[in-house]
């Protein structure tokens, strides 16, 4: 089965260059993609266009996003981080 579309844009979007983000946001897309509601990754994509230090703070604990609803899908994530 191939991935959708928005999928495979998404999961090309994660690939950040740094071996700890990349697959700390490839674990958060496959397992939550398929229930993820439209909003969800319309707020997902807007995680992606920060800069990797400022996603990487946001994902790693390290400083929280202004904007409330970034902050908890940031948290959201941070769970897949082992």
């Amino acid at each position: 089965m191939h991935p959708k579309p928005e999928t495979r844009r998404l999961l090309w979007r994660c690939r950040r260059g740094t071996k700890e983000l990349d697959v700390l946001l490839d674990r958060y897309l496959q397992r939550s993609f398929n229930t993820a509601s439209s909003a969800e990754l319309q707020l997902l994509e807007r995680l992606l266009a920060l800069p990797d230090e400022a996603l990487a703070s946001y994902l790693f604990g390290h400083e929280r996003p202004a904007d409330p609803a970034l902050a908890a899908l940031a948290q959201r994530i941070a769970r897949y981080h082992a």
